[in-house]
């Protein structure tokens, strides 16, 4: 998948985008192995967590699972240890993610337009023809559900971060109840608003059990297909043995 050295991911809150980041992380991080094993010029590859508005769903939460992938995560030092604490992040050391182009980095930025705000400081520092702007869609959530809202959202960020959208994700999901035809529901939408906006869909999103389930050609898109990583801190393991960081480690023999 070609994207931009810089992913900027906002989305309204509980659109998905922290899922979004991370495993897009580790696509990227399997990518740049390739670009290794084939003699080419890999990138070190970065996570920051930029969102101040949700604790409970941050890329920290698989900091462990990332860094034994080869994704370096930024996160403040005073939250070690404390991963679901409402701390703000280093503004200093994301500059230089940024500022350096030998870094690629992806920016999970917080939901809706408090979130955003983060942004307006880090935008002088970024080259804008390096830096993907991607609004993630998720048709299921509430006043999202119509192109009119999903654009008057996308309005509300861009004002409050001082950047313009360059793409889209489609994310739509209902979680374990998403079927197929929530997805394709979720492209059309994207789509709809991609024409409004003329940005391009850059991705489109599905959990991994939906993705074997869509009919072939249905999406003409990227697919990044998902593995649930991102879950509340009250979950107990027992209950989901396979689903957050743990689902990255090995099955026993």
């Amino acid at each position: 998948m070609k994207s931009p050295r810089i992913i900027l991911l906002v989305g309204d809150y509980g659109s998905g985008k922290t899922e979004v980041a991370v495993n897009l992380a580790f696509k990227l991080a399997a990518e740049e192995r390739q670009l290794q094993d084939g003699a080419g010029e890999p990138r070190r590859l970065a996570i920051a967590d930029l969102d101040l508005v949700n604790p409970y769903f941050r890329c920290r939460e698989a900091r462990e699972p990332l860094e034994a992938a080869g994704v370096r995560v930024v996160m403040p030092r005073s939250a070690e240890g404390h991963q679901f604490a409402d701390l703000p992040i280093l503004l200093p050391e994301v500059k230089g993610l940024v500022q350096d182009r030998g870094v690629r980095a992806i920016l999970d930025v917080g939901g809706d337009e408090v979130g955003s705000r983060v942004l307006a400081t880090l935008a002088p520092f970024m080259p804008r023809e390096e830096t993907g702007f991607w609004f993630v869609v998720n048709a299921s959530r509430p006043w999202n559900d119509e192109a009119k809202g999903v654009l008057a959202t996308i309005a509300r960020i861009e004002g409050a971060s001082g950047l313009g959208v360059s793409g889209l994700v489609s994310n739509t999901h209902l979680m374990a109840e998403t079927t197929p035809e929530h997805v394709l529901g979720g492209v059309r939408l994207a789509e709809e608003v991609a024409v409004a906006r003329g940005v391009p869909l850059v991705l489109v999103t599905a959990m991994e059990n939906v993705a074997r389930e869509l009919p072939a050609g249905s999406v003409p898109y990227p697919l990044l297909a998902l593995r649930r990583l991102m879950v509340p801190p009250w979950t107990r393991p027992d209950a989901a043995p396979r689903v957050g960081p743990a689902a990255l480690r090995p099955r026993p023999a």
